[in-house]
């Protein structure tokens, strides 16, 4: 397993239990395809009484290019508002992606930034 699939897969486990205190069920993605929402497998699926209020795709520096792009506009056309998890330093062009695709006024971006700091 490589070193974006395990910051990948991590970040997905911490937002599903730091998002577990607003949404009530939350469904995953993680190592296998399992849980669909409108023939997409987001890497979270977030709703409350049965009811899908939001979905969630966690990208690395590597995984974003502009095939995703065309997945993310699907998705957000579906009505249902979209997250996408991003490495803080590639925000900036990531806007521009957006824009690109014609989604960046139904998309959320949310960022995070793994810092090691050394005595």
């Amino acid at each position: 397993m490589d070193e974006e699939r395990l910051i990948h897969d991590w970040l997905v486990r911490t937002l599903r239990s730091r998002l577990s205190r607003e949404y009530k069920d939350i469904k995953d993605n993680l190592g296998e395809r399992k849980n669909e929402f409108k023939g997409y497998y987001p890497d979270l699926i977030l709703g409350n009484h049965g009811m899908v209020l939001a979905v969630v795709e966690v990208e690395t520096e590597h995984s974003i290019n502009k095939e995703k792009a065309l997945q993310w506009k699907a998705i957000s056309e579906t009505g249902t508002k979209l997250i996408l998890m991003l490495p803080k330093k590639v925000v900036k062009n990531m806007t521009e992606l957006l824009w690109e695709a014609s989604i960046a006024d139904r998309v959320s971006i949310g960022t995070y930034d793994i810092v090691i700091s050394m005595p």
